[in-house]
């Protein structure tokens, strides 16, 4: 064969890309020469051998340049006797050769392909199998990329999509095994074949139900129940096509006359049969979030981000709900998702710089709780008022804080009245609230008011140490109405600190000295009154005692005491002067 003689000279591709490019002018624009000049080349093929000598020298250093006067060298010229035009006879050879050379290799790359993508199909089936997913998906692609019209590949990847979720992923590799063989309903005397198409069809159709594409999902359920009337699952299929189309066109109804109480539920049943349907979710959230189900309607706004995910509105919607909520840290990880699809959303960058601000004043707030400031707590509290008037939520928060500071602060009053808002129109079972106004109650011996609290928030969270330990004081409390009261003695309060109980001792023994009264009936009575204020410094100025007594136990009570040795606070007497009868009092103020 000639093809031999010249793929012994042809070393690689490069070369007969050059000879290619070669013939192209040389077929494009065939010789001009006159039938005598003709002639004249007629014969002198001679020099062939010499020609073909020196194209091998060239090739074998891929000088390729040079070898253009061998592609362009007229070969063996004949003359038509009758016509007189001359043909080079090796040009047509050469050009004969070279196509199918050109034939050769590409066949070559087709088989090579096509074994390439079996091998890859093969990988993919044996990870399929083992349920490695990734891997298995890794290999589909590297084969549909050697082999991209191969139905069964597109499926088979199909398939993995689906078995991890990505169903929008493995619609357009059903559509395409579909358009691939659109005939399969012809097909199906080939059991194998028809079967494999009749389940991309299914699948398709399930797909596009729980995309919500209710009039595609439809069409394909119908071409799967026409190839086969049998299937009973396909039936079923077309019922609930029917079925949810109709529920979702009376939801609409309703929602649009505004009746939401109606139309939620009917979303919601149209929800568990489309599943992916981004509109059902708005649409449902928004009945949810007018009929006072804030946090419900949130979650739907979720589910819209994962449907879709570039949805700006979306984020800032769920942003502005949290931020009703209260919760304006949530609120501003929000609007930042919403941000980073859009910097400059002319929706959420103002949103965001608002709460931005809002967010750093509360966390200011809780470090200065945290760091027991109360004063300084109840200053930054009234500042965030004055900055967010409107949201209530937001305002109860700063109540709940205020409430606590307050009463810590000593402004037992104030901590009532924002303890009582924050249970009024918030949670009336939260403990942290209900502890406070307990304690707050007993500042001003509210023992009724206080248990009731304590009861209350014992009744929503029986593990509360703090509720529990409070009911026992408040009860003890109680029971020591008519006992000795040393605050009430000293007429101090009970937050007073230890400088307040030793300067309201010394006015409260010098008004009481007993040597002040001459009338022996009034003297007996200072004498008492003398001895409960001594008992009181002892007490309230002993942070054990005081702990003790703050407990509704008296440290100084027999009864109270009989575990433990009792120590009467003037059992070594004291002295009042030279005529106080037979008590020796020595008094020493401090």
């Amino acid at each position: 064969m000639r093809a031999g003689r010249y793929l012994n000279v042809i070393p690689d591709t490069q070369f007969l890309l050059h000879c290619i490019r070669g013939l192209l002018p040389m077929v494009q624009t065939p010789p001009t020469e006159t039938h005598e000049n003709n002639k004249e080349l007629v014969g002198k093929g001679n020099t062939q051998s010499q020609t073909w000598h020196n194209a091998n020298d060239n090739i074998n250093s891929k000088n390729y340049s040079s070898l253009w006067p061998l592609i362009i060298m007229p070969l063996y010229w004949t003359e038509n006797r009758y016509t007189g035009v001359v043909i080079n006879w090796d040009f047509v050879y050469w050009q004969a050769d070279l196509i199918w050379i050109f034939m050769v290799l590409v066949f070559r790359a087709v088989d090579c392909s096509r074994m390439e993508a079996s091998k890859h199909m093969e990988m993919g089936r044996e990870f399929l199998s083992k349920g490695q997913f990734a891997d298995a998906l890794s290999h589909y692609h590297a084969a549909i990329d050697s082999d991209p019209k191969n139905y069964q590949t597109l499926y088979s990847r199909a398939t993995v999509y689906l078995a991890i979720g990505k169903s929008k992923a493995a619609l357009p590799d059903l559509d395409s095994v579909i358009r691939l063989k659109p005939d399969f309903i012809a097909l199906m005397n080939i059991v194998l074949l028809s079967k494999l198409l009749l389940k991309a069809r299914i699948e398709r159709g399930n797909v596009l139900l729980k995309q919500g594409d209710i009039h595609q999902a439809k069409a394909d359920f119908e071409a799967a129940a026409k190839a086969d009337p049998s299937n009973t699952d396909v039936s079923k299929k077309l019922s609930s096509v029917e079925e949810v189309r109709q529920i979702i066109e009376e939801a609409d109804d309703y929602f649009d006359v505004g009746d939401l109480a109606s139309a939620e539920p009917l979303y919601s049943s149209a929800i568990k049969v489309c599943q992916w349907y981004a509109d059902l979710y708005k649409n449902r959230a928004k009945c949810r979030e007018k009929l006072g189900d804030v946090q419900k309607a949130i979650a739907d706004y979720r589910t819209v981000t994962k449907l879709l995910p570039d949805s700006t509105e979306t984020f800032y919607k769920i942003s502005q709900l949290y931020y009703l909520t209260g919760d304006v840290e949530e609120s501003l990880n929000q609007v930042r998702e919403c941000l980073k699809l859009n910097p400059d959303d002319e929706l959420c960058f103002p949103f965001y710089k608002k709460a931005k601000k809002l967010a750093k004043m509360r966390e200011s707030l809780n470090q200065l709780v945290r760091e027991e400031r109360w004063m300084d707590c109840l200053d930054k509290a009234t500042q965030i008022l004055k900055t967010e008037k409107k949201v209530e939520n937001i305002q109860l928060d700063v109540y709940r804080q205020t409430c606590k500071c307050n009463l810590n602060a000593g402004h037992f009053a104030e901590s009532i009245a924002a303890c009582s808002e924050v249970l009024k129109v918030g949670d009336p079972n939260d403990v942290d609230v209900l502890c406070d106004r307990a304690e707050a109650f007993l500042m001003f011996e509210k023992y009724d008011e206080a248990i009731e609290d304590y009861q209350k928030a014992l009744s929503g969270h029986e593990e509360s140490r703090r509720a529990r330990e409070g009911l026992h004081r408040a009860q003890k409390l109680k029971k020591q109405v008519g006992r000795r009261d040393y605050y009430k003695i000293l007429g101090i309060r009970k937050n007073a600190n230890k400088m307040d109980i030793i300067k309201a001792y010394r006015k409260k023994a010098r008004k009481w000295h007993p040597d002040n009264f001459s009338d022996e009936k009034q003297k007996k009575i200072a004498e008492k009154n003398f001895i409960d204020i001594a008992a009181a410094k002892e007490v309230l100025t002993d942070p054990e005692k005081r702990a003790q007594f703050d407990r509704g136990e008296d440290p100084l009570d027999p009864e109270q005491q009989q575990q433990g040795d009792f120590h009467h606070p003037f059992q070594s007497g004291f002295s009042f002067g030279e005529n106080s009868g037979p008590f020796s009092f020595q008094f020493h103020f401090g």
